[in-house]
């Protein structure tokens, strides 16, 4: 019996010592159009007599209905309100629905519940990666949040379309810049299927260009010298010298992964460092892919945050 039993455990630990299969990828770091869109209407803030927030609603919130009947735009809230002494809007918290009923204030005729709310975002932010067995590419390094409340944006679908960096606000000393950009909403390259706290996903309808490169494990990644490709003028994608100077390798979901230096003269001549826009900027170390640009520090827009492309990759499923 021994001898039998000793012959799976001896092949399962043989398994486990199987390297996994080097996966290649596209590294992009082009600027997109970001567009999402949720399915309702998401609470971003109240006015200051709120009948919405004295009936117990919460930033983050998304309001689904109001007296049964659907809602997925501002104008559509407006409409169920108006003469009504009360409504009863369903929300969703945290994946539970709740009711709440409210009595609308009239203001010059108009019915209000006091409720600032977004059905759409949009932006400017970096493609990372595009897979070519898949069709499918991830974007941002972070998720896509309300700035009020901090939580994801409850995407239902949304797009990524073509955009041409126009001009740069540049980062200085606790004030973070930014890329300016010009939309083509009509030229659209792909549909965005998922919002994590590690990036947005989806699908492209075509390959971008860029450089085929390994996935590196975190476990390659060194601090030492890195590169970081940005797209910061017109539609133009350049290499820039950076250091990995730290590494956070438990800081799993908050895209802190590594603290990056930027070194290339040209790079912080142009943005001043990591500004706004550059987020999901492609990290290559030892000619591998290792991972995204995620955040600025604001005291400081030379030292940035990066997250681990093995992240993004699970993320994405």
């Amino acid at each position: 019996m021994k001898k039998i039993t000793a012959i799976p455990l001896i092949l399962f630990l043989m398994l486990l010592t199987i390297p996994a299969a080097a996966q290649d990828v596209v590294a992009v770091g082009k600027a997109v159009g970001i567009d999402v869109r949720c399915s309702g209407l998401l609470v971003v803030g109240f006015s200051e007599e709120s009948p919405a927030r004295d009936s117990g609603m919460h930033c983050g919130d998304l309001i689904v209905a109001v007296d049964g009947e659907t809602v997925e735009q501002p104008e559509a809230l407006r409409d169920r309100i108006q003469n009504k002494q009360q409504v009863t809007v369903t929300a969703m918290r945290q994946s539970r629905e709740q009711s709440f009923l409210i009595r609308p204030q009239v203001e010059q005729g108009t019915s209000l519940i006091g409720a600032n709310v977004k059905s759409e975002m949009a932006g400017i932010g970096t493609v990372t990666y595009y897979d070519p067995a898949t069709g499918m590419f991830g974007a941002l390094g972070h998720g896509i949040a309300e700035s009020s409340s901090e939580k994801l944006f409850p995407v239902r679908d949304g797009f990524i379309c073509k955009a041409t960096i126009v001009s740069v606000d540049k980062g200085r000393g606790g004030s973070p810049g930014m890329l300016q950009g010009a939309f083509d909403g009509a030229c659209t390259l792909g549909t965005i299927e998922k919002n994590t706290p590690c990036g947005v996903f989806g699908t492209m309808f075509q390959q971008p260009s860029g450089e085929t490169v390994t996935v590196g494990d975190r476990g390659e990644v060194q601090t030492g010298p890195a590169e970081v490709l940005c797209n910061v003028s017109g539609e133009e994608v350049q290499r820039f010298q950076v250091n990995i100077v730290r590494l956070y390798p438990m800081e799993t979901g908050t895209g802190r992964n590594m603290m990056l230096e930027v070194t290339d003269p040209r790079l912080i001549e142009a943005t001043g460092g990591i500004v706004q826009g550059m987020s999901g900027s492609p990290i290559l170390q030892n000619g591998k892919l290792v991972g995204a640009v995620t955040h600025v520090l604001i005291s400081d827009p030379e030292i940035g945050y990066g997250i681990f492309i093995e992240e993004m990759l699970d993320a994405a499923g």
